[in-house]
C-alpha cells in the first residue's frame, strides 16, 4: 500500500467516526472563490470520461451548478460516493448542474488515472460528468485542497456553499446534518441555506507540477 493510500486510512477512522458538526464561518479568505463570486475558470475545457470536452460552463444548471473535486483512490471519496451519485439522480432533475473534477496527478497514484475514472463511473452509475482537470489549474483556482469538496453555485452563478457533503462519512443512516442537501433543497426551492460552509475532510489534492501547495 503506498504512502498516500497509508496515510488516508490512518486518519480515516477516527475523523469519520466524529458525530459533532464541522460547519464553521469566516474561513472564505484562504479560498480562491469567496461567497458570492462566479466560478473561476468557468470556461476552461477538461476532458470527461466518455470523450467531451466539458468546461462548467457547459453544464450550468438552470437552477443552479455544483462543482465537485474527487478522485478515485481517497477513502473519504469512496465513503460518501454513493451519496454524491443520488444527490446527482436527485438535483439534476431539479435544475442544477453537476460536474466531478479529478485534479489529482496520476503519476503520484495510478488509482487517479483517466481508465480508472471510466471504470469508476461504469461500476457506481456516475449520472453526471466525470472529468480530467489536466493541470490542476482548476484545483488551484478554486484553492480546492481536499478530495471531496463541494462547491455550489445558485441560478445567478454565484458561490452560496462550500464544504463537505454531510458530518458522517462512515455510516450514512447516522448523518446528523445533511449539508450539502439542504443547500440543493435551498437552491432548487429559493430558500435560504442555514449553513452556507463547512470543513472538507478528505484526502489533499495531489496537484500536477511543482507549484502544489503544501497540505496535508
Amino acid at each position: 500500500m503506498n504512502s498516500y493510500r497509508s496515510l488516508c486510512l490512518i486518519a480515516l477512522p477516527v475523523a469519520l467516526t466524529a458525530t459533532a458538526s464541522f460547519a464553521f464561518a469566516g474561513d472564505m479568505e484562504k479560498h480562491g472563490v469567496a461567497f458570492g463570486d462566479s466560478a473561476p475558470m468557468a470556461t476552461a475545457k477538461m476532458l470527461n470520461v466518455d470523450g467531451r470536452e466539458l468546461s462548467i460552463a457547459d453544464v450550468t444548471g438552470e437552477k443552479g451548478t455544483l462543482v465537485f473535486f474527487s478522485c478515485n483512490g481517497c477513502p473519504w471519496v469512496k465513503a460518501w460516493e454513493d451519496r454524491m451519485v443520488d444527490l446527482g439522480n436527485r438535483y439534476q432533475k431539479k435544475g442544477i448542474g453537476f460536474i466531478v473534477i479529478n485534479s489529482n496527478d496520476p503519476a503520484r497514484n495510478a488509482e487517479d488515472g483517466f481508465d480508472v475514472m471510466k471504470t469508476r463511473v461504469k461500476e457506481k452509475g456516475y449520472p453526471f460528468p466525470y472529468v480530467v482537470d489536466a493541470t490542476s489549474d482548476v484545483a488551484r483556482a478554486f484553492a480546492a485542497t481536499r478530495t471531496p469538496e463541494a462547491f455550489l453555485f445558485n441560478s445567478e452563478g454565484k458561490l452560496v456553499y462550500h464544504g463537505a457533503i454531510d458530518d458522517n462519512g462512515k455510516d450514512p443512516t447516522a448523518v446528523d446534518a445533511h449539508y450539502l442537501r439542504d443547500a440543493l433543497e435551498a437552491v432548487t426551492n429559493g430558500g435560504k441555506i442555514a449553513v452556507k460552509e463547512t470543513k472538507s475532510i478528505g484526502c489533499s489534492i495531489k496537484f500536477r507540477g511543482s507549484e502544489a501547495p503544501a497540505k496535508s
